[in-house]
């Protein structure tokens, strides 16, 4: 995924009401910018980080920039929520996924469950449907681990259910996490800040919902998934893949 124009670089003043970001760019430029992330981005809001962000041409929009990247613990961290189901529909398209590919359709926002809509369906004949929902990560705490997620995050809890519903049936269900990182190699639930979300992805994974993490790499130019990180605390006998 390649940006449309080249981000400009700041420095962050305070990210505040979830959605908003004051930036101060490196002209002296001083701005707010819309926050694409309502996680609680541990970590990645601390005043004075080195931030980049894009600009639309868009008049109708409110704020002109987005926030896109904060430079983290010498790496560039991607903080826009919206990215991932992008990247992972590139990824498709290119058969970058090898767990993922085989299926002629990727249709996407496809009703399902109690009222939700799942990121993409992926279809075939004689292949059983598979369900895919995409989780944005970017929460690093300690060493190189990369955890999901960064505050309750019940919403997700609730799409780990209706998979496994979809699993029940006899369809393929997946759950992706998009680490949006750069230096990051494995990956975990966060059982600290959510227990009910480890649990149920636990639970889930015993029940046939396959998990698969994948990394990215990262630059003011672009975003790329580029390969699979291992779950380190899936429960024995787990379907992580095919």
């Amino acid at each position: 995924m390649d940006f449309p124009q080249p981000l400009v670089r700041g420095r962050l003043v305070q990210r505040y009401k979830r959605f908003l970001a004051d930036v101060v760019l490196d002209d002296g430029t001083e701005l707010t910018a819309h926050c694409p992330n309502p996680g609680a981005m541990l970590g990645l809001n601390t005043p004075g980080l080195t931030c980049w962000v894009s600009k639309s041409g868009d008049p109708k929009r409110k704020l002109a920039h987005t926030l896109e990247l904060v430079e983290a613990d010498g790496g560039l961290v991607g903080i826009n929520t919206m990215h991932p189901n992008r990247l992972v529909a590139e990824a498709l398209a290119a058969d970058a996924i090898p767990e993922l590919t085989g299926y002629e359709t990727h249709r996407r926002e496809v009703r399902y469950g109690a009222n939700s809509r799942v990121d993409f369906l992926l279809t075939a004949p004689e292949r059983a449907p598979c369900w895919l929902e995409i989780k944005n990560c970017h929460l690093r705490r300690e060493g190189t681990l990369a955890e999901f997620p960064d505050c309750v995050a019940a919403r997700s809890s609730k799409h780990l259910r209706e998979l496994a519903a979809m699993a029940g049936e006899g369809h393929r269900a997946v759950v992706l996490f998009v680490v949006q990182r750069t230096d990051c190699d494995r990956f975990a639930a966060c059982r600290d800040l959510d227990p009910a979300f480890a649990a149920a992805l636990s639970d889930v994974a015993a029940r046939g919902v396959e998990v698969l993490v994948y990394g990215c790499t990262i630059s003011p130019r672009g975003v790329r998934i580029v390969g699979r990180l291992p779950w380190v605390d899936a429960p024995e006998g787990s379907a992580t893949g095919p």
